[in-house]
């Protein structure tokens, strides 16, 4: 019997240091998101991060909580539910960090009958630190706690037809009523030797742009590559002018050089270049978290108008869309039918 697993990032349990204190421990001892040697991951993370950053997190996480829960895990719930609705399959919803685990959906799956799982990264693009990290933990479990199971898995869609026809409504509809005179398309940052990491030619990526038209291998794992591509396909559908729209990356930390431009920068940038009325998309997410709720839709509407901006739009991220859903259940239901998977 065959079943989907759905997977996103996860949440804290509460908007309190005694709970994000252990979430944050979990997501930042991930050796593919800090990719340095356990000893030194250990004594950054558990002797200098944690000591002061789950207060501050904290404080964050309380701003965007809803009555309901974490925004993340109540829209990748809400999904789930609504995806049920689509397909015969049973479905179940894990997440890569946190107390609602990648096992415990397993097993939720096995309890059903399911020897065949299709997993679902809830990342539009590859990343070492996002898709690549969840298909691991994944393996890991199925191979050490239901080897029975069969594991397949769906790939980055980054720039399927379904997903960027889905993507790229949800942008038109948010922009509606709002007179935009720039759109800003902001991905999750990483660091660039992630890039480096993850280019399994080890000489193609250049992280400089030149590297991007010449096909290569290094394109199934280059998530520069794929969030330029999203940027330029939903320009397409859309029929956005060049002038008027632009990448950025927010989210980083101190010390290595990240992929660039800068978010921040860049509402500094736009704001002074006279584009007053801006509107945000964050594509890199198909669930507002965290960084979209509080870092692009708050702290961001503070510095664009900070540097003299008037207007300032955040576009939410797919969530629940009914479009979105049923694109997902048309890919999931098509596997279960005949093995295909979307590309």
């Amino acid at each position: 019997m065959k079943g989907i697993l759905l997977v996103n990032l996860g949440s804290p349990d509460s908007p309190t240091a005694k709970d994000v204190k252990p979430y944050l421990d979990e997501f930042l001892m991930d050796e593919r998101v800090i990719d340095v040697n356990r000893i030194l991951r250990n004594i950054l993370v558990r002797g200098i991060i944690l000591q002061t950053r789950p207060k501050k997190s904290a404080k964050a996480y309380a701003k965007i909580w809803w009555d309901e829960g974490s925004p993340l895990i109540v829209l990748s719930e809400r999904f789930a539910q609504k995806l049920r609705q689509h397909t015969p399959m049973p479905v179940a919803l894990g997440m890569r960090y946190g107390t609602m685990t990648i096992k415990n959906a397993l097993q939720e799956l096995k309890d059903q009958g399911v020897d065949e799982v299709l997993l679902v990264p809830l990342y539009p693009h590859y990343a070492m630190s996002s898709y690549e990290t969840v298909v691991v933990k994944t393996m890991e479990e199925q191979q050490k706690h239901f080897p029975e199971m069969k594991l397949t898995t769906l790939p980055a869609f980054y720039k399927n037809p379904d997903y960027i026809k889905a993507l790229s409504e949800s942008i038109e509809e948010g922009l509606k009523d709002f007179d935009y005179d720039h759109i800003l398309f902001s991905y999750h940052g990483i660091p660039e030797r992630h890039i480096r990491k993850s280019d399994p030619t080890k000489f193609h990526c250049k992280i400089d742009g030149s590297c991007c038209g010449i096909n290569s291998v290094a394109h199934n794992t280059c998530y520069r590559h794929q969030v330029y591509d999203t940027t330029e396909m939903v320009k397409a559908y859309l029929g956005l002018p060049e002038e008027k729209t632009s990448t950025s990356f927010q989210s980083r930390l101190a010390g290595d050089p990240w992929l660039k431009p800068y978010t921040d920068y860049e509402f500094e940038r736009l704001a002074k270049e006279g584009k007053k009325r801006l509107a945000v998309i964050t594509p890199a997410f198909v669930s507002d978290c965290l960084e979209t709720l509080e870092e692009i839709a708050m702290e961001g509407k503070e510095q664009f108008e900070e540097a003299g901006g008037e207007a300032y739009m955040h576009i939410p991220c797919l969530n629940d869309n009914e479009v979105w859903v049923a694109v997902m259940a048309k890919w999931v239901n098509e596997w279960e039918a005949s093995g295909v998977l979307p590309v």
